[in-house]
């Protein structure tokens, strides 16, 4: 009989819950889709913890940028109410989107916002 490790998770384990605190780069983009449903995206600017040393140390990136997608009703009327260099906390889930582009088939990283609030200070 096989033994099952005691460090691997199993299925129920599994956790995919991203908590940011950044801020807002410029005003959400609110679109509509073909589908009609309604769509609002924004990027959030958050800094990497200092002393960390990037794979090319030369060009240390001090920042990162990431999108952040709004679907749900309350997400996406958060989102709209941002104004550019608002410091917020973004909870939600890592999402890999895949589209279409002239070259090809396409893929990016983004987080799928749960919920939006203004982050204390």
């Amino acid at each position: 009989m096989a033994q099952r490790n005691a460090q691997a998770p199993t299925a129920s384990e599994t956790v995919n819950s991203v908590t940011l605190v950044g801020r807002v780069s410029a005003a959400p983009e609110v679109r509509e889709l073909p589908s009609d449903d309604e769509l609002v995206t924004f990027r959030l600017i958050v800094a990497r913890p200092p002393g960390r040393k990037d794979a090319d140390s030369a060009q240390r990136t001090k920042v990162d940028v990431i999108d952040i997608a709004c679907w749900s009703a309350r997400s996406r009327r958060a989102a709209r109410r941002l104004e550019p260099d608002t410091i917020v906390q973004v909870q939600g889930a890592l999402r890999r989107r895949f589209f279409r582009t002239g070259g090809g088939a396409a893929s990016r990283y983004e987080v799928e916002a749960r919920s939006i609030t203004r982050a204390k200070t």
